[in-house]
C-alpha cells in the first residue's frame, strides 16, 4: 500500500501546474493588501471583483466566492442576464467604462450594481465588479470605491 505522502503528490503537482498557468499580478503588488483594501471598500458576500489582462481577458486576480462570481444577474440593459466574467469580455476596451444599476428581483427590494473599466495607471489591466443586495450602491459608486481600493491595495499608482 502506498504511503499517504505519495497519494498527495499527484494533487500537489496538479495544483502547482494550475497556479503556474495563471498570470500573476504585476510585480510588487501584494495580493493580501489588495484583498484587504477591496474588502474594506466593497466587501460583501454578494460582491465579485475580477482583474484581468486588457487584451486577453485572462483573469489575474479575483475577489469573491464562486457563488458571487458565477451568479448571473440582470445586466440592466433589457431582459438579459450576465455574470461578472461575461462582462469582463467587453470591459475596458479602448478605455470604456461601464456603470449600471437596476432592480435584481421582481418586487424591486434588491438591486444589482455593475462597474467595469481600465485599472487606473495600468492600461494593461481591466476590472469588473458586481454587487447585489438590499442596500447596494449605484454602479458608479461601486466603481469609485473600487478605484480607491485598487490604489490603496497597491495595484494602481497613487494619483
Amino acid at each position: 500500500m502506498p504511503s499517504k505522502t505519495l497519494l498527495w503528490l499527484p494533487l500537489a503537482a496538479t495544483l502547482a501546474l494550475v497556479a503556474a498557468c495563471s498570470p500573476p499580478l504585476p510585480s510588487g503588488v501584494d495580493p493580501d493588501a489588495l484583498k484587504a483594501a477591496v474588502g474594506d471598500a466593497v466587501g460583501d458576500p454578494n460582491t465579485c471583483v475580477l482583474i484581468a489582462e486588457a487584451g486577453t481577458g485572462r483573469i489575474v486576480w479575483r475577489y469573491g466566492s464562486s457563488r458571487s462570481c458565477g451568479t448571473a444577474w440582470p445586466a440592466c440593459s433589457g431582459t438579459e442576464v450576465r455574470t461578472v466574467e461575461q462582462l469582463m469580455k467587453t470591459a475596458g476596451r479602448e478605455g470604456a467604462e461601464i456603470w449600471a444599476s437596476c432592480p435584481s428581483n421582481a418586487d424591486r427590494s434588491r438591486t444589482v450594481a455593475w462597474a467595469a473599466g481600465p485599472v487606473p495607471g495600468r492600461p494593461e489591466l481591466v476590472f469588473t465588479a458586481v454587487m447585489e443586495g438590499a442596500k447596494t450602491p449605484p454602479g458608479i459608486v461601486l466603481g469609485d470605491k473600487l478605484r480607491g481600493a485598487l490604489e490603496r491595495g497597491g495595484l494602481s499608482p497613487a494619483r
